[in-house]
């Protein structure tokens, strides 16, 4: 699929302000499933500074400085992304890496240890681990098995609800409340992997059929499969990830895939409105090679 997405990130200040710099994570990754054509990032308000680089999760930032006061903010960012993976299994696991619990090569758990940290927060919620448990059993062990069944059962046990703001609940007690927004359930998701040893991340990004009439931001997890790399599974709409997504940075947490974080030069309250909006213009293949002919 090809993709044309704007998304427009607006702030309004009920007074002008000065902003310490933000970091703009709103650039598409390119690796094997999907390429960034093109990228432009354009302002209500000139920058004084803007610098690009990666940050340590490998994503791309746009860090911005402003020194003057504003009132407003308006943040555009447009993408052309191509991605070519219809099929997201289309990968043969490692023998050692087909059942659980892994018993990870030194090297690579090295690598991995990060996000096969089994905890957000200070332990992991009882309710979690029996799930994680109950699971494994369910699926004999089998890795593909158990990966499937946690994306399909999320959706089916849990309610979508839209909450724009605030950070993601805590995995135990989504699983509690049974309902949550896309970062609930993804960190849930990754709790439960990293409770069987499976090394998961966070990913941001866009979706083509959002579950709302307007497109929002999306989030899903990514789970390291030996043999098969960063694979992509989505516990709010229960499928593998394949070629309708389209990603924007990855990180141990939700925090560090925001889109936008900056802060304001003061220590006193200033009323903030944001407006998000997201457009997503989609093509098939067909229709791209059709309109070249």
């Amino acid at each position: 699929m090809r993709y044309k997405i704007t998304h427009t990130t607006h702030y309004q200040y009920a007074q002008p302000v000065n902003l310490h710099p933000h970091s703009l994570r709103l650039c598409p990754r390119s690796d094997g499933a999907q390429w960034l054509q093109s990228f432009d990032l354009s302002y209500s308000s000139t920058p004084v500074k803007e610098i690009s680089f990666l940050d340590a999760y490998g994503n791309t930032c746009n860090k911005i400085t402003f020194h003057e006061p504003l009132s407003e903010l308006k943040i555009q960012a447009v993408s052309k992304v191509h991605t070519t993976r219809t099929n997201p299994f289309d990968y043969l696991s490692e023998p050692w890496a087909v059942q659980l619990p892994i018993d990870y090569p030194t090297s690579v758990e090295t690598q991995l240890s990060p996000y096969l940290t089994k905890s957000f927060g200070s332990t992991v919620a009882p309710n979690v681990v029996q799930l994680a448990t109950s699971l494994a059993a369910e699926s004999s062990g089998n890795v593909s098995d158990f990966l499937l069944r946690l994306t399909q059962l999320i959706p089916n046990m849990c309610t979508y609800q839209q909450r724009l703001e605030g950070e993601a609940y805590a995995p135990g007690v989504t699983l509690e409340k049974k309902s949550g927004t896309c970062r609930d359930f993804t960190v849930l998701f990754m709790a439960i992997c990293r409770a069987v040893g499976l090394a998961a991340r966070f990913v941001s990004g866009y979706q083509e059929g959002d579950l709302s009439y307007q497109h929002d931001l999306h989030a899903w997890a990514e789970v390291y499969i030996p043999g098969g790399g960063w694979r992509g599974f989505d516990p709010t709409l229960g499928l593998a990830v394949g070629d309708r997504h389209v990603a924007i940075a990855a990180s141990l947490n939700p925090k560090h895939a925001a889109p936008v974080t900056g802060t304001l030069k003061t220590t006193e309250p200033i009323q903030t409105q944001l407006i998000t909006n997201i457009s997503i213009e989609a093509q098939a293949e067909a229709q791209v090679e059709s309109q070249e002919q």
